[in-house]
């Protein structure tokens, strides 16, 4: 677990991978966050953000986004404001899916993948999705608001089979025993 005495701020998530080989599709990747409220944080988002949308409020947001993998380093980065959000919001979901428009892919099938979470200049979690190659999407991270207010994130690495659109609404669940 990571905080800062008076909490987390403006974090940003950042996504690299390689480009696919050039007789191949391109490999496509997403940074997808989820907001839950603080009446079930482990229900159903109150909203999802991804590619191609951003947070009703402006909030959360993508900065950068890649289709491709191609160009240098972190090609794809989502800010997510949470020293912003609502009081209504207790906690967000972060997490990265493979679209398989172009046939089934895993972590395992994309070279170099990595992400990066940072607040500031301070290193937050860095992960290379090597513990859920077999996955096609994972959650890394969750933000959690305390009972002070303070925002504070929690690894939580969990690869899931599923389709995009599919994972942006099963990311938030509880962990099954």
């Amino acid at each position: 677990m990571s905080s800062h005495s008076a909490g987390l701020g403006k974090v940003e998530v950042r996504l690299r991978w390689d480009p696919s080989p050039w007789n191949e599709p391109p490999h496509h990747l997403d940074i997808v966050a989820a907001t839950y409220s603080a009446d079930s944080p482990h229900g159903r988002p109150l909203y999802v953000v991804h590619f191609d949308s951003r947070s009703p409020d402006g909030t959360i947001n993508m900065s950068r986004h890649s289709q491709t993998g191609q160009g240098f380093g972190f090609v794809e980065v989502m800010v997510l404001e949470l020293d912003r959000l609502a009081s209504s919001y207790a906690r967000v979901v972060a997490g990265v899916a493979i679209h398989q428009s172009s046939g089934p892919k895993t972590f395992g099938d994309i070279a170099n993948a990595g992400v990066l979470v940072v607040d500031g200049y301070k290193e937050l979690l860095a992960y290379d999705f090597a513990q859920v190659a077999d996955s096609t999407a994972a959650t890394i991270a969750e933000f959690t608001r305390s009972a002070t207010g303070a925002w504070e994130m929690h690894e939580i690495i969990r690869g899931y089979d599923s389709h995009p659109a599919v994972f942006a609404m099963e990311m938030g669940r509880a962990p099954q025993p």
